[in-house]
C-alpha cells in the first residue's frame, strides 16, 4: 500500500469539524428551553410573521412553483395536509376562525419584522408567531450580530406596546441551512436548483466553501442565541415563547423539503414544522 494511502482527505477533516461545531451549537440551543408556563387564554385573532418558508413558498410543485402558498403555512395555514397552529388552535376554540392573519413576506429579513408585528398590533392579534433570519444568512452579506438582535428587539418592544393585553409571541429558532447542505450535497439535482435559483449562495452555491458554510454556522448560532436571550427577556414577563432550539435541531426528512428548490419546506415540511412547533407553544406544552 502506497504511503499516505490512509490520510483522510482535508475536505472530509473540514466536514466532520461542521458538523461537530453544529452539533456543538445544537447542545448550546437546547440549555435555554421555553420556560414552563401557565397556558394563557386563548387567541380569537392570531397573525403569522416572518419570511417565504411561513407564505409556504414552493411548497408544491403544481400551485406553488415559485410561489406562495399560505394556506400550507405551519403557522396560520389553512390546509388539512398542513394541521397548522392556526388548525390546532381551531380545534381547540373556534373563536379564532378565518383570523389566522399571514403577514410574513418572501425574501424578508430581520430589518422587516418591526413592520410586520405593527401590522399584527394594529389587527388587534392576541397571538403572533415569529420564524425570521435565514435571509439574514444567505446574503452575500451577512446580517450583523449587533443589527439582527437590536432589530428584533425593536420588533418585540413594538408590539407589545400596541397589541391587546395579555397578547403572546411564539419564536421559532431558524432552521439548520448547514444541516440542509449536507442533506442533498450529493444531489445533483438538489445541487442543480440551488444554482439555478441562486439559493443561499453562501451554503448553497457554486462558490461556498467550508470555510463559508463554517461562517454561517456560527452566525447562525448567534443569532439563535440573540432569539432565545431577547424573547426570555424578563421585561416580558412569560408572554414571549422561545422554542428552545426546536426547528434548528430537528433532522428533517428528505420528504420534508421541496422538490421544486430543495430549499423551502415541502407539505409534509409545513406538517412537521407545525407538529414540532405546536408542541412547544403555549398550548401544546
Amino acid at each position: 500500500m502506497a504511503a499516505g494511502a490512509d490520510r483522510v482527505p482535508d475536505e472530509v477533516v473540514a466536514v466532520r469539524r461542521l458538523s461537530l461545531l453544529v452539533s456543538a451549537v445544537v447542545a448550546i440551543l437546547f440549555l435555554a428551553p421555553a420556560t414552563a408556563q401557565a397556558s394563557p387564554a386563548l387567541p380569537t385573532v392570531m397573525a403569522s410573521t416572518g419570511d417565504s418558508i411561513t407564505r409556504g413558498f414552493d411548497a408544491t410543485l403544481f400551485g406553488c412553483f415559485l410561489a406562495d402558498c399560505p394556506a400550507d403555512s405551519w403557522a396560520t395555514g389553512s390546509a388539512s395536509t398542513v394541521n397548522s397552529q392556526y388548525r390546532r388552535l381551531l380545534a381547540i376554540d373556534p373563536a379564532v376562525s378565518g383570523h389566522n392573519l399571514n403577514y410574513a413576506r418572501t425574501g424578508a429579513t430581520m430589518n422587516e419584522l418591526d413592520g410586520q408585528m405593527r401590522s399584527a398590533a394594529t389587527a388587534k392579534a392576541e397571538y403572533v408567531t415569529v420564524l425570521m433570519g435565514a435571509n439574514d444568512l444567505c446574503g452575500s452579506t451577512l446580517t450583523t450580530t449587533a443589527d439582527f438582535t437590536a432589530q428584533f428587539h425593536t420588533a418585540l418592544a413594538d408590539f407589545f406596546a400596541a397589541a391587546p393585553a395579555g397578547a403572546r409571541v411564539y419564536v421559532s429558532s431558524i432552521p439548520n441551512l448547514n444541516y440542509l447542505y449536507n442533506l442533498f450535497r450529493t444531489s445533483s439535482t438538489a445541487v442543480s436548483r440551488w444554482r439555478t435559483f441562486g439559493i443561499c449562495p453562501p451554503v448553497l452555491g457554486a462558490s461556498a466553501t467550508v470555510a463559508s458554510r463554517a461562517a454561517v454556522a456560527t452566525r447562525e448560532a448567534e443569532f439563535n442565541n440573540a432569539l432565545a436571550t431577547e424573547c426570555t427577556a424578563l421585561v416580558w414577563q412569560g408572554r414571549c415563547r422561545w422554542d428552545g432550539g426546536t426547528t434548528f435541531g430537528y433532522a428533517f426528512a428528505k420528504s420534508d423539503v421541496s422538490t421544486v428548490d430543495y430549499f423551502h419546506p415541502s407539505v409534509s415540511g409545513q406538517a412537521t414544522l407545525a407538529r414540532i412547533s405546536w408542541a412547544q407553544s403555549f398550548w401544546g406544552s
